[in-house]
């Protein structure tokens, strides 16, 4: 039998054009920006580190990304990469904290919400830590503010001036009570040290910089950039318009109003931070 006698139904015809003619686009192609809800395409996202071309919204961009838009490529090397969370008080709410802790690592990448090591910034070396809002809102527990603390005495021994980039919604981290708000004083008491010896921290804080972060070592900075429209503070303006039952000022919080009430020192876009870190360090002499 020849193949023009083969017959084929109508009904299969059919499914297989309108099938061939509905092809989608591909998915995740287009993303929504968070700020002005525009639809933009991803590679173009992207080729903007993440800010969106129509409102300038920066929006959130992982530890592991930081570091690449920062450092000379090739020349960061992690420090205290091996630190693991314990589980002091055994606590659960909707999981285990262990529990919540390995959702985060296989989610993110990350063995903790903070990264510190040494690398080079426009040939800069330069000591840096940097916090993760997708590891459990970038919280700072025992091992978040052990890891800051190494890296700023590393900072303080080897005269390295310090940078740490700051994405914390969670503050202190609750799953570890009054160990995790041992970590504010901690950090700042070696930062106290660092400012002692002469050295130079450029703190720089993004959105969101909240609770005990921006309590401790996010406000520490010899001088504090911000990305543009980053939510800064400690308690929430929705918690605090709340309790106090007053009409907050427009643009609360945001890294603007910081700047006009003279609360940081500059709002630098993601594009500019690395050249505003080499030019800083310059200008200081270190």
């Amino acid at each position: 039998m020849s193949d023009s006698s083969i017959q084929v139904p109508v009904e299969e015809i059919i499914t297989n054009t309108i099938s061939r003619r509905k092809r989608g686009v591909p998915e995740g192609l287009w993303v929504r920006c968070p700020g002005c809800q525009a639809t933009i395409f991803r590679k173009e996202a992207e080729r903007r580190m993440n800010i969106c071309p129509e409102c300038d919204y920066h929006w959130y961009v992982s530890a592991q990304q930081r570091i690449t838009q920062v450092f000379d490529e090739g020349t960061f090397e992690e420090y205290c990469a091996d630190l693991f969370s314990a589980d002091p008080l055994q606590f659960y709410d909707r999981r285990s904290y262990p529990d919540r802790i390995r959702e985060d690592q296989m989610l993110t990448g990350l063995k903790e919400a903070a990264v510190v090591g040494v690398g080079r910034v426009r040939a800069r070396r330069v000591a840096f830590g940097v916090t993760d809002s997708r590891f459990i809102m970038g919280s700072m527990g025992s091992v978040v503010g052990e890891k800051l603390t190494r890296i700023i005495e590393r900072a303080t021994e080897e005269n390295l001036p310090l940078v740490i980039i700051s994405g914390s919604g969670g503050g202190a981290r609750m799953h570890e009570g009054i160990l995790s708000l041992m970590q504010m004083a901690k950090v700042s008491a070696a930062l106290a040290r660092f400012h002692q010896s002469g050295g130079l921290y450029i703190s720089v804080m993004t959105n969101p910089t909240m609770g005990g972060v921006a309590a401790s070592f996010a406000m520490l900075g010899d001088l504090i950039f911000a990305e543009p429209k980053a939510l800064i503070g400690f308690a929430g303006p929705r918690t605090i318009k709340a309790t106090l039952r007053i009409e907050l000022p427009k643009g609360f919080q945001t890294s603007e109003f910081l700047l006009e009430h003279g609360y940081i020192d500059r709002i630098v876009t993601r594009q500019e931070l690395k050249s505003e870190i080499a030019k800083t360090i310059d200008y200081c002499g270190k």
